[in-house]
């Protein structure tokens, strides 16, 4: 039976926040809140947990799951060939609306799906967010949805798609938007906008003058 916590109040957030992490550890589907909707996760380092993501989505490995972080530091033991331009781009956009796609650390023993060596990275601005993600460390986590329906953008639409095959839920009233994370590929010489979404190309050029935008 899936347990539901308003995090708006102060009682039930710390009561929420506690089950959520001790579900993630047991290797268990939490939803939570972010800046853009509301999110599905797990431990991002249990591959049946991840596994179990993808399947309550209806959502195959050819499709692997984004990672969540609570801090930029984190990144250090996730990534490599991280570029000067990729910092850059944390310090300006983190925490925020931009994914980075990397590539990851080869001896991370995880399995998010058909990755080729990279992820996508992000830190939400969402305090409900990096509080779990702070006590818990990095998490798999896709959008709180059935695949082909409707990003949610409150916990009730989130549940109804989901339901029990997720054991806690992060009530922290609706988002403030459906607009996605941009997404910017980082692995090359030059950094490129795979999606457009939060921050346009003209706001990244700010940072990243020759920033390339995929066709």
């Amino acid at each position: 039976m899936a347990r539901r916590y308003d995090t708006n109040d102060a009682t039930d957030r710390t009561t929420g926040l506690r089950e959520a992490a001790s579900a993630v550890r047991r290797g268990e589907l939490v939803v939570l809140p972010t800046d853009t909707v509301y999110g599905i996760g797990a431990d991002a380092f249990s591959p049946e947990a991840v596994g179990d993501l993808l399947a309550a989505k209806g959502r195959g490995r050819s499709m692997p799951s984004p990672v969540l972080i609570g801090s930029p530091n984190t990144l250090h033991g996730l990534v490599t060939d991280f570029s000067e331009q990729a910092w850059e781009l944390v310090d300006a956009f983190w925490p925020g609306g931009l994914t980075l796609i990397a590539r990851h650390q080869p001896s991370l023993q995880w399995d998010l799906g058909e990755t080729r060596g990279t992820v996508g990275i992000r830190m939400p601005l969402h305090p409900v967010a990096i509080e779990l993600l702070t006590e818990v460390g990095p998490m798999a986590v896709s959008s709180a949805n059935l695949s082909g329906h409707p990003s949610p953008e409150d916990c009730d639409a989130a549940q109804q798609m989901l339901g029990d095959s997720v054991s806690v839920y992060l009530d922290g009233g609706p988002t403030p938007g459906i607009v996605p994370s941009s997404i910017v590929d980082v692995t090359g010489s030059r950094p490129v906008l795979l999606r457009a979404g939060s921050i346009d190309a003209d706001e990244l050029r700010k940072v990243v003058p020759d920033l390339e935008v995929a066709s």
